[in-house]
């Protein structure tokens, strides 16, 4: 199991493939398994990088650092360690918070992000607070029964149970990136991206609103929405070959802009 001891942690990651490289954040307490049904797309012509960010999947579960501003430093030092030239970075959920922060503090590093489902903002801070408040007092019967929100009617219950045990099986030191949720908001920071930035979201993403995304696309120059049917939350979980074609043209996109500002 390849690993990085950085930052005082242990991180898993996966790197496989060759050509413009990919980077994929999963969202919060499940881990880069979320993104099996990309991986042998993406893999056939490009190097693909997922990662379990800290107290997460395969990797550490230290109870110091679980923070937006640590994970991105995480996510910089891997950068360097796996000398990843220019990723674009997709993430799921909060790690599409992670990916656009990335890009605000280190544009340098990446060719563009792609949030998908991300909360750009938060729409309700009292809702975070309550969650907290749950996952303090009961944590397996509030991961059942908030987990379920995340998918469209239909979802293989199969599916739903997998994503419960992976976020049990996560350290409970992660409950501090949603403690602190309702303090996120790049909005002011947004028309200043200096990366490419394409968002993904399911129309029936109850969990983050599609106009959550439309608001942030707005904010940023030459920012684009693509909108996944039928899904929800996890749209490159629940409609992968219709993920798959969605960041397929973004990253086309991306390389577009890139090659005409250069």
């Amino acid at each position: 199991m390849p690993r990085l001891d950085i930052n005082d942690t242990t991180l898993h990651y996966e790197d496989e493939g060759a050509g413009p490289a990919l980077l994929f954040l999963h969202g919060w307490g499940t881990s880069g398994r979320t993104w099996g049904a990309q991986l042998p797309d993406f893999t056939r012509d490009h190097r693909v990088v997922t990662v379990d960010w800290r107290g997460c999947g395969r990797s550490a579960r230290p109870a110091r650092g679980n923070t937006t501003a640590e994970v991105v430093s995480d996510l910089v030092a891997l950068i360097g360690a796996l000398r990843l030239d220019r990723p674009v970075v997709i993430g799921s959920s909060i790690g599409g918070s992670f990916a656009t922060e990335l890009a605000v503090r280190q544009p340098e590093l990446i060719a563009g992000v792609v949030p998908v489902g991300a909360p750009g903002y938060w729409p309700s801070a009292q809702a975070q607070a309550e969650l907290v408040t749950a996952l303090r007092r009961d944590r397996a019967g509030t991961v059942a029964g908030w987990v379920p929100g995340w998918y469209a009617p239909g979802t293989a219950p199969a599916l739903i149970d997998w994503t419960v045990r992976q976020i049990l099986d996560s350290g409970v030191y992660i409950d501090e990136h949603q403690a602190t949720a309702n303090g996120y908001d790049p909005r002011p920071t947004l028309p200043g991206l200096q990366v490419p930035i394409h968002y993904v979201h399911g129309e029936l993403d109850t969990a983050i609103p599609l106009e959550v995304a439309r608001t942030c696309a707005a904010l940023t120059p030459e920012a684009e929405v693509s909108v996944i049917a039928a899904a929800a939350h996890m749209p490159h979980q629940e409609r992968p070959d219709r993920f798959n074609t969605a960041l397929r043209t973004a990253l086309a996109r991306m390389a577009q802009a890139t090659r005409a500002n250069a």
